[in-house]
């Protein structure tokens, strides 16, 4: 039976740099053997947690899943049952997308158990990968946004998706183009050659990361 891969992809924007990650990712995941599949957030119509704790009521018959009727739902059971998922945003003011954080918060929370230790009770240990994509450097994403001295709320992500799961892979697109014409738009900050020799030179190199990262978690599921 292939491995079952599903790809959240949290960018309101087709075809740029997240789509084209996530579908880097699913060629890789194809390759070896597995399905890949792509679920795109903006086209879904749901919202976060909405606190109803039906997934914390003892003897409940929504005990450590998400009980709330809408378009997510059947979504997050099958994902819970795959066999892989990655978790892919765009990195905005320092944090993934809102709706990837929501899309966390109806995933994860009802598998945290309210004990001392936060147990986790996922219905399957799954192998896990985060895609980011941004328009700042490396040298910023890992002083600023990542690591265990940082302020950023990236690392408080990926250490519960860690606890839930398993550690997340982790794939970035750093100092991405942004515009599709640099001359239409004020961003005097940026200098769009440099930008366009970023895509023309790193992007594909980033692209070939998710490729085989896809690859690798068929392989090692």
């Amino acid at each position: 039976m292939k491995k079952k891969i599903y790809i959240i992809n949290g960018s309101p924007r087709k075809n740029w740099n997240t789509d084209k990650m996530c579908k880097s990712f699913a060629k890789g995941v194809e390759n070896a053997g597995g399905e890949a599949e792509i679920i795109r957030l903006y086209d879904i119509d749901f919202k976060g947690c909405h606190s109803c704790l039906a997934c914390k009521l003892l003897d409940g018959s929504n005990y450590g899943r998400c009980a709330y009727p809408d378009a997510l739902k059947n979504i997050l059971e099958k994902v819970s049952l795959a066999d892989g998922v990655v978790f892919a945003s765009p990195v905005y003011f320092g944090d993934i997308s809102g709706v990837m954080k929501m899309f966390i918060e109806r995933l994860v929370f009802p598998f945290i158990r309210y004990d001392a230790d936060f147990t986790a009770i996922p219905p399957k240990k799954l192998k896990t990968a985060l895609i980011y994509t941004m328009n700042v450097t490396e040298e910023i994403f890992n002083k600023e946004y990542i690591g265990k001295n940082s302020p950023g709320t990236l690392q408080i992500v990926e250490n519960w998706i860690e606890k839930i799961y398993e550690k997340p892979d982790r794939i970035c697109a750093f100092d991405t183009y942004q515009f599709p014409d640099y001359s239409k738009y004020f961003s005097e900050i940026w200098n769009e050659e440099a930008k366009a020799k970023q895509r023309d030179e790193v992007f594909p190199k980033d692209l070939q990361n998710a490729f085989e990262a896809g690859k690798r978690m068929v392989e090692c599921s």
